[in-house]
């Protein structure tokens, strides 16, 4: 009982600070999913952990902890990747709006350096 006490405390913690920062909305719902399904897997392995020996022996995995040692980085694989594609779409629409914030200044002043209308 004392090997599930850690992996359940860090999945409940994991949980309680992703609801905190959503209620906050520091943390947007599409970031909190994958947290949240990640903080339950861990409750899931650490309630039952014949899950996690049963999964391994059916994927062909020998020790069910490179399993998770593999999940884990897939996980963060995806992490990496999604935030990558996150940047690289802010990116863009920051040089858009730079590129359109340039193109109001010069109408601004064009429309300052004109002759007053009669």
């Amino acid at each position: 009982m004392n090997d599930r006490v850690l992996p359940l405390v860090s999945a409940a913690v994991t949980l309680l600070v992703m609801l905190d920062l959503l209620r906050r909305r520091r943390l947007r719902e599409k970031y909190a999913v994958l947290w949240l399904v990640v903080s339950g897997f861990v409750a899931l392995f650490a309630l039952l952990p014949g899950t996690l020996t049963a999964l391994s022996r059916a994927v062909g995995v020998k020790t069910p902890v490179n399993l998770l040692f593999f999940s884990a980085v897939l996980v963060l694989l995806v992490v990496c990747v999604q935030l990558s594609y996150e940047i690289s779409r802010l990116e863009d629409e920051t040089r858009c709006l730079a590129e359109e914030l340039g193109i109001l200044r010069l109408d601004v002043q064009d429309i300052r350096r004109a002759p007053p209308a009669l």
